[in-house]
């Protein structure tokens, strides 16, 4: 029987309004493909080699809105997201001096939410365990694992 073939890496970030004691979480609103638009996710894309995760998710969050960002450790585990895709999920704040994230590309309306309402909007299926995870955590008022 052949070996199934490998997930494609996503690296992406849970962008928090503080590293050491977050309070609020960052979403982002998808406009394409068709079939996830309008639908919230965690900022984010491929992995393009030869780019490690991390790189990858900065490079994404600078992309997609317009803002550069220090990571902090994982979100827990190595995601999947459905068959085909794996989700590499880091803490991340913006860097002091940069603007208030905005839809720049693939989207178009950012959300900061708290623990409270992180379940106001219409997550993405695949990304609802990551952030139950990420509630938890929120509560708790750390990124620590």
């Amino acid at each position: 029987m052949p070996n199934p073939s490998p997930r494609v890496a996503v690296a992406a970030v849970a962008l928090v309004d503080d590293l050491e004691r977050p309070s609020r979480l960052l979403a982002a609103r998808r406009t394409e493909p068709p079939p996830l638009a309008g639908g919230w996710e965690f900022p984010g894309g491929k992995v393009e080699p030869p780019e490690s995760a991390e790189d990858a998710a900065v490079r994404e969050v600078l992309e997609e809105l317009g803002v550069r960002v220090r990571l902090g450790g994982r979100v827990g585990r190595t995601w999947p997201l459905g068959n085909a895709y794996e989700m590499h999920l880091f803490w991340g704040v913006a860097l002091e001096g940069e603007p208030e994230p905005q839809p720049v590309e693939d989207h178009d309306a950012v959300r900061w939410l708290g623990a409270a309402e992180l379940f106001e909007v219409a997550w993405l299926p695949a990304d609802l365990p990551i952030v139950r995870y990420v509630e938890t955590r929120l509560r708790a008022r750390t990124c620590q694992e």
